[in-house]
């Protein structure tokens, strides 16, 4: 029963974490810089706190965070 709470709990806190990613994508998408930069770092909190707990691999924290900050770069250069 625990362990059935606890996975919940972290489906959750993975959610929330794609929820982040996306809204960066999306702000970046629709060349919203601010809030991209804004939602860029909520995501890497995230990311960090996850990996952190080992709810993520480390190794994919620094690729997600690496893609996003590219993309969030590669979009500050065409504006």
């Amino acid at each position: 029963r625990q362990q059935n709470k606890l996975r919940e709990h972290n489906v959750a806190l993975k959610s929330e974490m794609r929820t982040y990613i996306k809204q960066t994508l999306n702000s970046i998408k629709e060349k919203a810089l601010d809030n991209a930069k804004s939602s860029f770092q909520k995501a890497v909190s995230k990311i960090d706190r996850l990996a952190s707990n080992n709810l993520i691999h480390p190794n994919k924290a620094a690729r997600l965070k690496s893609r996003l900050n590219a993309k969030l770069k590669a979009a500050g250069e065409k504006a």
